[in-house]
């Protein structure tokens, strides 16, 4: 089976697997390196790692529009039913379920989370997805550095998605670490450049990478896409 994974821009993915379509925090209007629109994209399901406006992004509208299901912690879960979102799954934080397109964990991240009208958003979130043949990905959404990712890695990851665009999330230094705990076979570069307080050179950090640990780095461009 193969596994497509997008990378539209920012923190916004897009990844298709065993015939299931989902998007990654859905960030395309407003967002200055986004390769498409939210009226344009297709999406079952749609998770969102925390509550604000770069990673809620289009999430309603795009619910709205396709029916697809949001998955999220159990305070942006019920933001989302008051916003008029029919179809809604909440998690919290170490508690896994099993989909259509794999079984989905939630793991820790070091972030905040208010939504955009200031509601609670709960708990900042990563997703670890072991998909419907046995590889497993682990998305890191907006998260600092943290111990534990040497306990994630222990599941045996075919990719890790890292932010590296410090300021927010983990700069470069951090992310490398982080590659060194979580030791997956590919890594992806988000959350970088987007705007110049975050603007970083993922060559040089995909090389950097490459020197210290096994991993082969992927860097792409807004719109391509990894399959593994």
């Amino acid at each position: 089976m193969t596994n497509k994974l997008t990378w539209f821009g920012h923190a916004t993915l897009g990844l298709e697997t065993d015939g299931q379509r989902l998007l990654i925090d859905p960030f395309f209007n407003g967002n200055p390196a986004a390769s498409a629109k939210a009226d344009e994209v297709a999406a079952d399901f749609i998770l969102v790692t925390h509550g604000h406006g770069d990673h809620v992004g289009d999430a309603i509208q795009i619910a709205k529009r396709t029916g697809a299901t949001v998955i999220a912690n159990a305070e942006i879960s019920s933001w989302m039913g008051r916003q008029g979102v029919e179809n809604t799954h909440a998690q919290h934080i170490g508690g896994g379920y099993h989909y259509p397109f794999g079984y989905l964990k939630l793991t820790l991240a070091l972030h905040g989370s208010a939504l955009p009208d200031g509601s609670n958003g709960g708990n900042p979130v990563g997703f670890l997805l072991t998909m419907n043949d046995g590889k497993k990905i682990y998305l890191a959404g907006d998260t600092g550095l943290f111990g534990d990712m040497r306990l994630i890695g222990e599941e045996g990851l075919e990719a890790a998605v890292l932010p590296i665009g410090d300021n927010y999330t983990m700069g470069p230094d951090d992310a490398l670490r982080a590659v060194k705990m979580l030791t997956p076979k590919h890594v992806i570069p988000i959350h970088f450049s987007t705007w110049d307080v975050i603007r970083q050179d993922p060559a040089d950090w995909a090389a950097r990478v490459a020197k210290e640990t096994g991993a082969q780095v992927h860097v792409l461009k807004p719109g391509e896409h990894f399959s593994f």
